[in-house]
């Protein structure tokens, strides 16, 4: 049991620990607009846009026109794999059954009456 436990507070300081450490990046360059919620930042021939909150330090009054440096991280929000085989095979089955039901309508409309 005590090995369990110890197993398990490793396991949420390594998983908490690998959060803290996603990777630090920067962008430096004249800002083109200041908005609530962003940032934009001509790199080269390039605008990027960055999203700030209410927790976003600064230091000072950001305009456009300031050259500034802005480090970020990125965060994966979500991720979508490939359609399982049996997701896939329920599809087509649906949509067998749907058309073999307008065939089935199409039939019974014909038939004189």
């Amino acid at each position: 049991m005590k090995r369990f436990l110890a197993l398990l507070v490793g396991c949420v300081f390594i998983g908490s620990a690998a959060m803290v450490l996603a990777k630090d990046y920067q962008v430096t360059g004249p800002v083109v607009d200041v908005k609530d919620d962003a940032i934009v930042v001509k790199k080269g021939n390039e605008n990027w846009e960055i999203a700030k909150d209410k927790d976003t330090k600064t230091s000072g009054d950001i305009k456009k026109g300031d050259k500034v440096m802005i480090k970020y991280k990125m965060t994966a929000t979500s991720i979508e794999g490939p359609k399982s085989k049996s997701d896939t095979k329920a599809k087509t089955d649906d949509k067998k059954a749907e058309s073999k039901a307008k065939t089935e309508d199409k039939k019974s409309d014909a038939k004189p009456k």
